[in-house]
């Protein structure tokens, strides 16, 4: 199923390169552009590393670190320099490449965006991370759904972000939407290890799905953060696990679409993806097909209560420094009188 990590390709195989890059400091827009050569380097040594290369995977953070600063100076957009040449470095090296940037944001805290790039050098995906990391993170919770588009060999591909990953719902809504692999980036630090690991697995297996995952890697001297790029089969099994935190490490293996496909309508146990609109339809006729999860009913409702909701203690950013919020989702920052 490997294939030496993507070194013996077969025909419907598509290699993944998973990239554990160095965390960088980025202060001024000076480290910006560094960082930004430093990232279209590394696609050429992808494309040198593994001539059977599809698909090259860099971290979240892997351009801004894990500052979480939000000076306008530093932020990008996706007509700005870090893109054009990330779009560049695709084209020159005919691979595909997942990046990561802090994109501004003129009607509130920047959005912490993922984009996905042909050998063409065009973007394909354009993703804003739905769940920033609360507390930790500012950046404006996202509003462009999860996309999913057709990649290297016809594979369909998502996109999440980090603490996206932890949350059932996103794998599930990835694979809802026809993604048979997943990419989740992020720059998670030492403590979320284990967590980190078995979500991977989890979100693969519950939805018969791939799932790519890459962290960032080595120490900013202030945080230390783990690698881990973990490429999981659509069974749960680990087929790649960066163990050794190795800073820029590429970690490779091939994956199969194909077989994603073959799973999803030939399993009758444990295809839970199917099953959970279908259950118990060896009693009755085409399963039950109803909703009978109070969570679901109440979200769209908009009545979502946790029943211990009162006792909830952190419910913004003040204990990581960030003022309290005044402003509610889709509403813009006022402008001051001076604008």
């Amino acid at each position: 199923m490997n294939g030496l990590g993507g070194l013996n390709k077969s025909e419907n195989g598509v290699v993944i390169g998973l990239v554990q890059l160095q965390l960088p400091v980025v202060v001024t827009p000076a480290d910006l552009a560094a960082q930004t050569a430093k990232i279209v380097a590394m696609v050429g040594k992808a494309r040198r590393n593994l001539a059977t290369m599809d698909l090259v995977v860099f971290p979240e953070y892997a351009l801004h670190g894990l500052s979480m600063d939000t000076n306008p100076a530093i932020m990008c957009s996706l007509d700005g320099p870090e893109v054009a040449a990330f779009k560049q470095a695709c084209a020159d090296n005919r691979i595909w490449g997942c990046f990561s940037i802090m994109e501004y944001n003129p009607h509130g805290n920047p959005w912490n965006s993922g984009l996905i790039i042909d050998d063409q050098g065009e973007i394909k995906l354009y993703y804003r991370k739905l769940h920033p990391w609360v507390p930790v993170e500012p950046w404006e919770p996202g509003d462009l759904g999860i996309p999913v588009i057709e990649g290297p060999k016809g594979a369909k591909i998502a996109l999440i972000i980090c603490h996206d990953g932890m949350f059932p719902e996103m794998a599930r809504e990835c694979a809802y939407k026809g993604a048979e692999i997943m990419i989740r980036t992020a720059g998670y630090t030492a403590p979320i290890r284990q967590s980190w690991q078995f979500t991977n697995q989890a979100n693969a297996f519950q939805n018969l799905m791939v799932t790519a995952n890459v962290c960032m890697c080595g120490s900013d001297g202030s945080f230390d953060s783990m690698g881990e790029g973990m490429i999981v089969n659509f069974d749960g099994t680990v087929i790649a696990h960066g163990t050794t935190g190795r800073a820029d490490e590429i970690i490779t293996a091939e994956v199969r679409p194909d077989l994603v496909r073959e799973a999803r309508t030939g399993w009758g146990v444990e295809n839970n993806i199917y099953q959970l609109w279908h259950r118990g339809y060896v009693a009755v006729r085409g399963g039950a097909q109803d909703c009978p999860y109070t969570f679901m009913q109440d979200m769209v409702a908009g009545t979502y209560r946790l029943p211990w909701e009162d006792q909830v203690k952190v419910k913004d950013g003040t204990p990581c420094g960030f003022p309290a919020p005044t402003r509610a989702f889709g509403e813009s920052v006022q402008k001051t009188a001076a604008e």
